[in-house]
């Protein structure tokens, strides 16, 4: 079994800062990407943030100089720090693996269940 646990959401004002973590655990052999999908309600799913295991990052454009990525590859995690938040970054994030369990096996995308994460104006 493999889990990956979100924490760190919850309700802030609009400028304020969150960081969320996402540790996975469970019969976990390699990880590779790492990323920080958000569901908004009424709204599709969208990519706020990924990371290779080499740690090359990629934004979407509404969060670039706001939001950071970075993981710890020897906890298995892997953290959004989110700085001078805005009302439209009112979503549920979701936190996505691409791992493999074991040696000969291929990889395979896991999920978080989500933490949500509420700006107010």
């Amino acid at each position: 079994q493999v889990q990956l646990v979100e924490s760190g959401g919850g309700l802030v004002q609009a400028g304020g800062s969150l960081r969320l973590s996402c540790a996975a655990s469970g019969s976990i052999f390699s990880i590779n990407d790492l990323a920080w999908p958000r569901q908004a309600p009424g709204k599709q799913r969208e990519l706020v943030a990924a990371i290779t295991r080499g740690g090359t990052t990629n934004y979407a454009d509404s969060v670039k100089d706001r939001f950071t990525i970075s993981r710890d590859n020897a906890k298995n995690t892997v953290y959004l720090q989110m700085n001078s938040l805005k009302p439209d970054d009112t979503a549920v994030y979701y936190c996505n693996a691409d791992l493999r369990r074991a040696v000969w096996s291929g990889y395979s995308s896991y999920w978080g269940q989500g933490t949500q994460v509420t700006v107010s104006s």
